[in-house]
């Protein structure tokens, strides 16, 4: 059985039980959570060994054949292209289409989390290089000391010869750990899905939020059925560009109902290896840097809450100045939030909102019994830009086998 018919059942099993479960009782939707969380840790449970192994020969094989500024530079491009694209869609839409006001709260401002740049820096390079494989949130400190060992490994080939074995080795057994990881997801897909049902049938219960909940559902429509289609059809001279979107059923439902731009990565590098036939090299470099840093979807989603925000609390329109704000401050937030792999979104809009100050800092109130679909859709925009744009660097820097599609996973 195909790997996305798996997470649909699953999925689909989640749903139901969270309508036949009893909402009245806090201890079952604890118990859910609880189940929900495992899930979410059993997922993550391989990706740190995964990505420090598959990063280090992924740098010594680019940094060997002398392609490592090629793919960087295309990563980097593709990054920040599907950031843009993104971002400029969600502005555009919001501009256009005025949603319903939301009813403003006598709710306080608490303390909430933000973003310290500074720590992110610290944390990436820690006094010790071993420190950098502790923290399972924040994978930029792991890929960077991997891409050092498999650098350094490449400058002098033959002492590193039993290294690179040993690396070599240890990658093969971790993508076959991984890989047994990612079919066993979709029994922990029912968890994840039954406490995201609990969490949206409160939220869909105040009709405040469903306008918001389709403009965001007719974004992804639009960006997964249109935009990047086009994308790759100039791009990649594809003539069947929706085999990108098959590929990316199995990351995108797990980004949805997780959340969790970690979790998500475990299942988009085994379809982009295994589905789109994307080679190690490049696929173990430019995967985990599109989890870190490609959060266009959480700058999209991002901006239009807090349009909406800004919209219930005045009348008044935007100036030119404050549309190029929003896009500024919502386009460089995104690129720091990769020490949150969960509730990004959550953090950009009380950033935007404390940074625009005049009253609206504690704006973000308005939306937060909101932030389980907020962050749902950001999860999905994101792994559906994290395949698209893994195979475009991959068709562009030819380091991809054109894999059949009756033998995608």
């Amino acid at each position: 059985m195909k790997v996305w018919i798996k997470y649909i059942i699953g999925t689909l099993l989640g749903i139901i039980a969270a309508f036949i479960l009893p909402l009245n009782i806090p201890q079952v939707e604890s118990a859910v959570s609880s189940i929900s969380e495992f899930a979410v840790r059993f997922g993550r449970y391989s990706l740190i060994p995964l990505i420090f192994f598959g990063t280090a020969m992924s740098m010594y094989n680019l940094r060997n054949k002398k392609r490592i500024m090629k793919t960087s530079l295309w990563t980097a491009s593709t990054i920040i292209g599907s950031t843009l694209i993104l971002l400029l869609l969600g502005l555009i839409t919001i501009l256009i289409v005025s949603l319903p006001r939301i009813p403003i709260t006598g709710e306080k401002i608490s303390e909430d989390p933000t973003i310290n740049i500074k720590e992110m820096i610290f944390s990436t390079f820690p006094y010790s290089g071993f420190d950098a494989l502790k923290n399972g949130l924040f994978l930029l400190p792991v890929f960077v000391i991997a891409a050092f060992a498999g650098g350094a490994c490449a400058s002098d080939i033959n002492d590193s010869k039993p290294v690179l074995s040993l690396f070599e080795s240890a990658m093969k057994v971790c993508q076959t750990m991984s890989a047994f990881f990612v079919e066993w997801l979709s029994v922990g897909m029912i968890a994840i899905s039954c406490y995201w049902m609990l969490q949206a049938r409160s939220i869909f219960s105040v009709t405040t939020f469903v306008p918001i909940f389709v403009m965001l559902l007719a974004d992804f429509i639009i960006v997964a059925g249109v935009i990047y289609p086009i994308i790759l059809r100039f791009l990649c001279k594809d003539l069947h560009p929706y085999h990108i979107l098959y590929a990316s059923i199995c990351p995108i439902i797990t980004g949805f109902f997780s959340g969790d731009s970690n979790l998500t990565l475990l299942t988009a590098s085994r379809h982009t290896k295994e589905s789109l036939g994307i080679h190690d090299e490049t696929n173990n470099f430019s995967l985990p840097l599109f989890s870190i840093f490609a959060r266009g979807g959480t700058a999209l989603v991002s901006t239009i809450c807090f349009v909406t925000i800004f919209r219930s609390y005045t009348p008044l329109g935007f100036t030119f100045f404050d549309v190029s704000w929003i896009f500024g401050v919502a386009l460089v937030t995104s690129f720091a939030l990769g020490s949150f792999p969960q509730g990004g979104t959550f953090v950009a809009l009380t950033v935007i909102c404390a940074m625009y100050g005049r009253g609206f800092e504690a704006g973000y109130l308005l939306l937060r019994p909101m932030m389980p679909i907020l962050c749902s859709f950001a999860g999905a925009f994101d792994a559906l830009s994290a395949i698209t744009g893994s195979y475009i660097i991959a068709v562009k820097t030819k380091s991809f086998d054109k894999v059949d599609l009756k033998h995608y996973i």
